[in-house]
């Protein structure tokens, strides 16, 4: 975001307008206020301008996930197919097991005639592998440590999960300073009657001038989406993100409020064995084998689990002759019903846990409207719960649908290139901004831009700043710090310095 001090100190990027001569008191104001703003902006970039940098390069990276992945492990993911028909799921997962002895934990079909199969094995020696079979020939291709690919190597590197909790704080944090970055840019790239820099960049490489403009310029380009992308990114953060998911999803077992629950529930969460959608990061499993279950069939997809008065009769009464729960489903089985029930290819589908443990199927396409999570019985096949995108509410929807804007699978191609010309300019913003504060610092010092005469102005400044701090905890605490250093290092020595 652009940065422009005042008229009246050397260093000076720009210039104010020209106020009315005959109304000082405004004339005086108004660069106060700009200074305040200023100030806050130039501390902003302080701190966030590494973490936008390395938000920007692995974020445009991980937007051509399915590139990446298909380019690195094209030997494991890819097969040639054939015309003879793919193998069964039992023994394609068979073959997984016997390669690498353990305990199957997911089986993901293939999602097309030329993909493989894929089965996430807890080993005997305690890893969790990806085993990579031919659908065609259950032959092994390969494993790959669950979440080992390239592309999620790169999604846990912008999020900073393969370092402590501290520095995912760090990322919350500087996705809170980054809008304040934007929010202050717009006040500082206001025109005011200027015309030269505002949409155009003058001079030249040479001149501090050419990269004040293409920094306020590149700002205006890509403002709205550095915006975008910072809100949508909050609902993932350490602390901001894991509370709002508790107040917006903390009730009806972690379910929509349209999801009709009306099945015994385990403690098990779905999140615990795959990654889900943010909405769904509190959804709890149902148990199998209840005995209710006789009471779906006429399940319209999240209701209709209503058939227990057959059952009230037997209270108080010993019933020795009770038959025993029939059989699990085999894996076979169970693809089957997912599959007549017509979840959309690449879904994957959890082993049950134990005798009360579900078949869970789930697909996340880039198609919201195909997102979809179904658990099954795994003794009768019925479906307990089936929930899809339409399910969510108003704010589920909204954060889905910002999430799905986030990770570059909205809208194709399109999306994509959106993407990356937004970290592009994302790089341009921080590159601009080291260059051009590297002209304008005084020797030996850090070049703080100038704080404003009226002190009561930017505390109002920064009581405004706060207020937003006070939505995001993090942030709010962070500009505290910020405003307590601004004050020992420069505060105290101006109170003490004469009028």
């Amino acid at each position: 975001m652009p940065a422009r001090p005042c008229p009246d100190h050397p260093n000076s990027m720009t210039t104010f307008p020209s106020a009315n001569p005959a109304r000082p008191g405004s004339r005086n104001r108004f660069p106060d206020l700009y200074r305040a703003v200023w100030r806050w902006h130039f501390y902003a970039g302080l701190l966030v301008l590494p973490f936008l940098i390395w938000l920007a390069v692995t974020g445009g990276l991980y937007v051509f996930k399915n590139q990446i992945d298909g380019f690195f492990h094209q030997q494991l993911m890819s097969v040639a197919a054939a015309d003879t028909p793919v193998r069964a799921p039992t023994e394609l997962a068979a073959a997984a097991l016997a390669a690498h002895p353990g305990a199957l934990l997911k089986y993901t079909p293939p999602a097309g005639p030329a993909r493989s199969a894929e089965a996430l094995v807890s080993t005997i020696a305690g890893e969790r592998l990806v085993v990579f079979v031919d659908p065609y020939r259950a032959r092994v291709l390969g494993t790959l440590p669950d979440g080992g690919s390239v592309a999620w190597t790169i999604r846990k590197l912008h999020s900073l999960k393969y370092f402590s909790p501290i520095a995912r704080g760090a990322i919350e944090i500087a996705a809170g300073w980054a809008i304040l970055l934007v929010l202050t840019g717009i006040y500082l790239w206001w025109p005011r009657g200027r015309s030269g820099g505002v949409v155009s960049v003058r001079g030249t490489p040479a001149k501090r001038v050419f990269w004040r403009d293409l920094h306020a310029v590149t700002g205006l380009g890509v403002g709205g989406m550095v915006l975008f992308l910072a809100l949508t990114g909050m609902p993932w953060s350490v602390l901001w993100g894991q509370q709002i998911n508790q107040w917006a999803n903390g009730n009806n077992f972690g379910y929509p409020a349209g999801v009709r629950v009306q099945v015994p529930m385990s403690q098990v969460r779905l999140a615990e064995g795959e990654s889900t959608t943010w909405s769904l990061q509190q959804a709890q499993l149902p148990q199998s084998g209840h005995e209710g279950h006789q009471g779906h069939e006429d399940h319209d997809g999240h209701s209709g689990h209503d058939g227990h008065e057959g059952h009230t009769a037997h209270a108080g009464h010993a019933v020795p002759d009770v038959p025993p729960l029939p059989s699990a489903l085999d894996l076979d089985q169970a693809v089957a019903a997912f599959d007549r029930l017509g979840l959309a290819p690449g879904y994957a589908v959890q082993m049950p846990r134990g005798p009360k443990g579900v078949y869970s199927g789930s697909v996340y396409p880039a198609d919201l409207a195909r997102q979809r999570v179904v658990h099954l019985d795994q003794y009768s096949g019925k479906p307990l719960l089936d929930m899809s995108y339409a399910d969510y509410g108003p704010m589920g929807r909204t954060l889905e649908w910002g999430i799905n804007v986030h990770l570059g699978m909205e809208w194709g191609v399109f999306n994509q290139a959106l993407l990356v010309v937004t970290c592009l300019g994302i790089v341009l913003l921080c590159a601009s901004a080291a260059v051009m504060w590297w002209k304008r610092r005084p020797a030996g010092g850090l070049g703080v831009p100038p704080q404003p005469a009226n002190r009561r102005l930017q505390a109002g400044v920064l009581a405004l700043l706060l207020v937003g701090g006070a939505i995001f905890p993090l942030v709010g605490a962070s500009m505290l710090i910020m405003a307590l250093l601004d004050w020992l290092a420069f505060g105290r020595r101006a109170q003490q310095t004469p009028a």
